[in-house]
């Protein structure tokens, strides 16, 4: 194989979304589905230290989040196939909007008055946000397993 058979190569994997989503997929996952969940579960854990913590991770994670949805966006504008990737890529923008804007503040908000000793009023905020986490794994594994399954060739 020669270099610039190589080189063509390593563009095309680079130019194909399906790294990002998956990278992103198994990001997401391991913290909203494992690590937040053991915390809570841990019998040494208080619930105001657990919320504490959890407030923190998701707000890490949303700050990664935000880098991997410009990365996604990124790589599906330079691969040739934007209007393949571009619904799934619009709504993964729309869960991230949903969640950086209204639901991480509204959570974070009633963390603090849980910690400061007030039980909040019922909200639907946690429910949202859950079932929008739900949603975007489900679009990212789709979009991650199609991209790298399919791959399409690239423009010359």
């Amino acid at each position: 194989m020669t270099k610039q058979t190589k080189t063509k190569r390593i563009r095309a994997a680079l130019s194909n979304p399906g790294w990002v989503s998956l990278t992103w997929f198994g990001m997401t996952a391991g913290i909203s589905l494992l690590a937040v969940p053991a915390q809570f579960a841990a019998p040494a854990a208080t619930r105001a230290i657990s919320l504490d913590v959890a407030r923190a991770i998701f707000t890490a994670l949303n700050k990664a989040e935000l880098v991997a949805l410009i990365l996604l966006l990124i790589v599906v504008r330079v691969s040739g196939n934007a209007r393949r990737w571009w619904a799934a890529s619009s709504i993964l923008a729309f869960i991230i909007l949903l969640q950086t804007v209204w639901l991480l503040p509204e959570l974070a908000e009633r963390s603090r008055m849980i910690l400061a000793g007030t039980e909040p009023p019922p909200s639907i905020a946690h429910a949202a946000y859950s079932t929008l986490e739900l949603a975007k794994l489900g679009i990212l594994l789709v979009l991650g397993l199609t991209a790298i399954s399919r791959p399409e060739p690239q423009p010359k």
